[in-house]
């Protein structure tokens, strides 16, 4: 198996590389899908997360009022550090058993595994290889406003809230400028697969 660490900010253009991977057959795990299943309704997650904050973040058919629960962590270094002491461990978990299933179901897989807080998580996964959605500031902001359709004040507060580029960068061992067109990132996303499958044919006996 063969497991990447796919991260980069907000609107960096992560899941247009994750996209062209599973494309070529690579298996995308996804943190962001996988930390709403840890805290559905009737989970362990959702349950600490009532005891924490109380009963004012639980809609009334018993699942996780989203709006509230930032309500409460936004702004407050706090509160969000209680909340991810909850989310994170219980994530991890749930990663690590689907890396070992894919690997377990085909040994020769690439491995996904998507993490926008790669670098805010301290996710230590064994990588194979680290990559980097990488854009400018103002390139992630314009898409958060024109696609995504925040107003800039808000788009700005969500970049600036994430890692900064200069802390995903060091970690990166192949960094993707997503910056230009998507067929440009389409592009350098296939020579990155290229890589992959000369390293696993290279060190196949």
């Amino acid at each position: 198996m063969y497991l990447i660490g796919l991260t980069g900010g907000i609107a960096a253009g992560k899941s247009t590389i994750a996209r062209r991977l599973v494309e070529h057959g690579a298996v995308h795990i996804d943190a962001d899908q996988l930390a709403r299943r840890v805290v559905e309704k009737g989970t362990p997650g959702l349950a600490s997360i009532r005891e924490e904050f109380g009963d004012s973040v639980i809609a009334a058919d018993g699942t996780l009022d989203r709006a509230r629960l930032g309500q409460r962590v936004f702004g407050d270094p706090e509160a969000l550090a209680r909340l991810n002491a909850i989310v994170h461990p219980l994530v991890r978990a749930l990663s690590e058993t689907l890396i070992a299933k894919a690997g377990a179901e085909k040994p020769d897989a690439v491995v996904v595994y998507d993490v926008p807080l790669l670098v805010e998580a301290q996710v230590d996964h064994p990588f194979d290889l680290i990559v980097v959605a990488n854009a400018t500031r103002r390139t992630r902001v314009k898409r958060l406003v024109e696609i995504r359709g925040l107003e800039e004040d808000h788009a700005v507060a969500r970049v600036e809230s994430q890692a900064g580029d200069t802390e995903r960068l060091r970690i990166a061992d192949v960094i993707i400028d997503t910056d230009g067109s998507m067929a440009h990132t389409v592009s350098e996303t296939d020579a990155l697969w290229a890589r992959i499958r000369r390293e696993q044919r290279a060190a196949t006996p």
